[in-house]
């Protein structure tokens, strides 16, 4: 029997979406040049945010500038990964870094959403890949169509929308899950509704961690180290 594979485990982070791009870009780094362990990582966002995909830029409709939800402004974060917009709120993500995997930036997607099918169908969900359309790039709303970098339920919902960093062998691949959309704030910001939501009873996030990296610890082969980031971490991150 061949030995497990290290990888770490950070636990659930609540910060904002600049903190949280810094990090998941930073880790990724540490990975490619530092010889840094693989990484599982979720995290939550501690208001409402809109996460645009690197090559979107400005290309956004102009009403998000000044997009307020309780009294707040919404942040509009741009990740290092590609796709299209994802509103941050009531949902989980998920980061992947890891250069195991080998394959177009197709092929590591599949291998890597292995861990997502399996773990949510634990939950009792049944999970696929979708399939690509055309007018997705004519879309800002990543949840508004399915792509073969999204996972959909055996109804055609949406469920996952991830998107990919890779340099090289060295790979970023980051999630949500749409667990609770609040139906107001989605319509607010994309003039329609969120996609069906396909949970009847909202499991726990620690049951919902727990069981995705379990099923992580299967697909991946591995063994997780549960190490949160440290002091010094912390301080090199935020003086990028």
């Amino acid at each position: 029997m061949k030995p497990l594979l290290s990888w770490r485990f950070i636990p659930l982070l609540n910060l904002s979406g600049k903190e949280q791009m810094a990090i998941d870009q930073w880790l990724l780094t540490q990975h490619q040049k530092c010889n840094h362990p693989p990484i599982l990582r979720f995290y939550t966002w501690n208001q409402p945010t809109i996460s645009l995909g690197f090559s979107q830029r400005k290309k956004y409709p102009p009403h998000w500038d000044n997009l307020q939800w309780q009294g707040k402004l919404i942040d509009i974060v741009k990740r290092p990964s590609g796709g299209r917009a994802v509103l941050h709120q009531g949902d989980l993500t998920y980061a992947v870094i890891t250069s195991q995997f080998e394959g177009n930036l197709d092929e590591v997607y599949r291998q890597i959403s292995q861990f997502l099918i399996l773990g949510w169908q634990k939950l009792g969900i049944n999970l696929s890949f979708g399939k690509p359309q055309r007018q997705y790039l004519k879309s800002s709303n990543c949840f508004a169509l399915s792509t073969n970098a999204d996972l959909i339920d055996d109804g055609g919902n949406k469920f996952i929308g991830s998107a990919q960093l890779k340099k090289g062998k060295f790979t970023l691949q980051h999630g949500s899950m749409l667990l609770e959309p609040q139906s107001e704030l989605f319509e607010q910001v994309f003039h329609c509704l969120p996609p069906k939501q396909i949970l009847s009873q909202i499991p726990s996030l620690n049951h919902i961690i727990n069981t995705l990296l379990r099923a992580a610890e299967e697909c991946f082969e591995c063994e997780f180290i549960h190490q949160p980031l440290s002091a010094e971490e912390w301080r090199l991150i935020r003086a990028e």
